[in-house]
């Protein structure tokens, strides 16, 4: 129960605001791809919010 406290808002920050509520192609190859692109946005949004 811990481990999923630190994980449901990142969860849920990738779906509501990075697009991951909904596959925007078929395949495990593009639902993959999706996720990269929503993880590497949401680390990009923490660097730029720390850099100013």
């Amino acid at each position: 129960m811990k481990k999923r406290k630190r994980i449901e808002p990142l969860n849920a920050h990738l779906k509501n605001d990075l697009g991951m509520k909904q596959n925007i192609s078929y395949g495990i190859e593009s639902m993959t791809m999706q996720t990269a692109v929503a993880i590497y946005m949401s680390n990009i949004q923490k660097i730029l919010k720390f850099k100013g």
